[in-house]
């Protein structure tokens, strides 16, 4: 399998996430010839339907490579640049769906979030970006976290951590440095299985995403202020 890095020695693409582009794409105009399309891969293709679907062929390519299970197939719907309809196929096979306004559900069973409210109790999830001194400065903002909360966790893959927070294997997820890829079909699930997705840009011009509960919501933006991130 060939194998390159992009940016970092993190950030890798292999032939199976251009394959895999290639076969979304090619299935997509098959059955929607006037959609728009955006893949992580550099398919970048106007349309006139009002409907653009956001590609993220292999979320956790690193995790791929490896054989470690934190990897996923990400696709997101938009409608009237509005999201609609999210999908997330997972490295364990599972089949995440979140329809806007219709809720979510994993291999035809419902999912909900998690109900704490108490961030003592909660796990969060988070994910790292590839340059060594953003890494260093994404440790010292989980070392200010850490000690508020139950534990933490890393798939490798955002799409898997959203999925997570609104199937409630975690409690809440916040992540910067993500591309619209990334989240378009996780933030649809957030938010049809009754969580809610946030995202805030900051002031060096990286923007952080928060997936939570509704009533972990407020306590884990005043967390991650205190930790010096911008939430508002």
């Amino acid at each position: 399998m060939e194998i390159r890095e992009k940016s970092a020695a993190g950030d890798l693409v292999t032939e199976i996430d251009r394959a895999g582009e290639r076969a979304i794409v090619e299935g997509i105009l098959a059955a929607r010839a006037d959609d728009a399309i955006l893949g992580e891969e550099g398919t970048d293709r106007a349309g006139t339907s009002g409907v653009r679907w956001v590609i993220d062929p292999l979320d956790g390519t690193a995790s791929y490579v490896r054989g470690y299970p934190g990897y996923a197939v990400s696709i997101g719907i938009e409608v009237d640049g509005r999201p609609a309809v999210g999908v997330v196929q997972d490295a364990l096979g599972r089949v995440t769906v979140g329809v806007a306004g219709g809720g979510a559900e994993r291999d035809g069973r419902l999912v909900r979030p998690s109900e704490r409210s108490t961030l003592a109790e909660s796990v969060l999830a988070t994910g790292f970006g590839y340059d060594p001194e953003m890494r260093i400065r994404e440790a010292r903002t989980l070392a200010e976290l850490i000690g508020h909360v139950a534990d933490i966790r890393r798939s490798g893959s955002a799409a898997m951590d959203l999925c997570a927070v609104a199937s409630g294997e975690v409690d809440a997820y916040f992540e910067l440095h993500l591309a619209p890829w990334d989240t378009a079909a996780g933030a649809v699930v957030v938010e049809a299985a009754g969580a809610v997705f946030r995202q805030f840009d900051q002031p060096d011009g990286e923007r952080l995403t928060v997936a939570a509960p509704v009533g972990l919501l407020e306590p884990m933006l005043g967390l991650l202020g205190d930790a010096g991130l911008k939430v508002g």
